[in-house]
């Protein structure tokens, strides 16, 4: 693609052999890339600023491998004679721009509705990807479990990918016809620029609770990196939010977007009530009209409630939404159960204080408590350390019996997040609390001790079929271990 296309839309200055060039509409680029080990003869390389590693440090390097143009925020020493540099204010939002206009801005050619929030994100958009496939429209997918392209999986390695990435999902899913693309956007790909150069039709608040102040520092960052996505929403797009959350209003202050509030307490354009509640599933009434959902508990009415809404945003038909909203199941990891030998075991991906909280209130809310609930749960390494104390006192006040186990420990000692997360609790509750570090023993311990009626909450992995230890990712899946187990005790 020709290299004056690329920055299109960029302010850049552009150098060779340290002379500012007045043309390069005849240079041609092959390939960009942020990763100097991608670099081929032809490329672009983008040199970022980033938290543990500045790109521009590997410039030489890019250069040996053939990277014909440079992208950067200062000039390096060494400019070999056949090397182009475009300098820019901020490589990391350039990155996002150049990216969309070497695929040829494919967010413009459908529409990308996104979804940022502590909780509720990969549930929102994997029911609004199914509700759409349902209605037989083309809908692509980009989500923390997989992305999509209709029923096309793609691997998903981060929340939201890198903006190179990001775009060459998009295109494919231009390439393929979809009309709608459903993203989950996380507050550190909205810091880190990778959305840089997207157009949003839409964009959807679910909640703000305590998570990942180990990057953003202070719930101030937090609250103001979520923000960005809405300020940043063109006029003719629409903005939804949870007014029900303290933060819903703030999210769309001086939004210039079309602004549509929903709730479950309060006066709203969607409001949704809770009819009647079992863990099978409940009876929700929105905006005056009844319907069943077999998703569960209330976290799952606010989320219900915004993916009816979003839909109706999209100009879906009213009937069709409601009646294909009672054929959606919760996606992987997301209050999966089964029961097996009378015994009921509750996947969930819960690994925020108020995730956790969420899931265990609507537990308590419809189970017989003449029967026990067992929750093993643990926290991730090298993650928000201060969460780790709530989580486990917020487990121990709701359940019977709690196992602390391992979750993700990453490169810390498995015994030390242990050690924080028993700092929460009181002696008493220490005395009825069993750890068990390796998590197979955990979930094996908890089906052990479980009796015909009780439920077994395991929570924190959810959808994952890994446990990071040291750097090195082991297959472990959750559902593979309690359904394994539950199968062993029932015979």
């Amino acid at each position: 693609m020709n290299l004056l296309d690329i920055l299109t839309g960029i302010e850049y200055k552009a150098f060779l052999q340290g002379k500012e060039l007045s043309s390069i509409d005849k240079i041609d680029v092959q390939h960009i890339t942020f990763d100097s080990r991608n670099v081929k003869e032809g490329s672009m390389f983008v040199a970022q600023k980033g938290v543990h590693v500045d790109g521009h440090n590997y410039i030489g390097i890019a250069i040996e491998h053939g990277a014909s143009v440079i992208l950067c925020q200062t000039l390096p020493d060494n400019q070999p004679k056949e090397t182009v540099f475009i300098v820019v204010e901020n490589s990391d939002s350039a990155l996002g721009k150049v990216a969309s206009n070497f695929y040829g801005n494919p967010s413009e050619h459908l529409k990308l509705i996104g979804i940022t929030g502590t909780n509720g994100k990969t549930t929102t958009v994997t029911l609004l990807h199914r509700m759409t496939r349902l209605m037989g429209l083309h809908a692509g997918l980009i989500s923390t479990i997989v992305n999509r392209i209709d029923e096309e999986e793609l691997a998903a390695t981060h929340t939201t990918p890198d903006a190179i990435e990001l775009n060459r999902l998009l295109s494919m899913m231009v390439a393929k016809g979809c009309e709608y693309c459903f993203m989950e956007v996380s507050s550190h790909a909205i810091v880190q620029n990778r959305i840089a150069g997207l157009r949003f039709a839409g964009a959807i608040f679910s909640n703000i609770t305590h998570d990942h102040l180990d990057f953003h520092k202070t719930m101030a960052n937090y609250i103001a990196a979520k923000k960005t996505l809405f300020d940043n929403l063109p006029e003719d797009a629409f903005a939804l939010t949870n007014i029900d959350d303290k933060n819903g209003k703030v999210m769309v202050q001086n939004c210039k977007a079309t602004v549509k509030t929903y709730s479950l307490q309060t006066v709203a354009d969607y409001r949704c009530k809770i009819i009647e509640s079992t863990i099978n599933g409940q009876q929700l009434e929105f905006n005056g009209t009844e319907f069943w959902t077999p998703l569960v508990g209330r976290f799952n009415a606010y989320n219900i409630t915004a993916i009816v809404a979003t839909a109706l945003l999209c100009g879906f038909d009213r009937d069709k939404v409601l009646t294909t909203a009672s054929q959606l199941h919760a996606a992987p990891g997301r209050f999966q159960y089964l029961n097996i030998g009378g015994i009921t075991a509750i996947v969930d991906y819960a690994h925020t204080p108020d995730a956790l909280q969420n899931v265990i209130d609507t537990i308590n809310e419809v189970r017989d408590r003449r029967h026990s609930l067992i929750v093993v749960v643990g926290c991730g390494g090298d993650r928000d350390p201060l969460k780790r104390p709530v989580m486990a006192k917020i487990a121990a006040d709701g359940c019977d019996h709690l196992i602390l186990t391992s979750d993700n420990p990453r490169t810390e000692k498995p015994e030390s997040i242990l050690d924080a997360m028993e700092a929460g609790l009181s002696p008493e509750e220490l005395s009825t609390t069993v750890r068990i570090t390796d998590r197979r023993q955990a979930i094996k311990t908890a089906v052990l001790i479980a009796n015909d009626g009780d439920i077994i909450l395991i929570a924190g992995k959810g959808h994952e079929t890994y446990q990071e230890i040291n750097g090195v990712r082991h297959h472990f899946d959750d559902t593979e271990e309690v359904e394994r187990e539950l199968k062993i005790k029932k015979v």
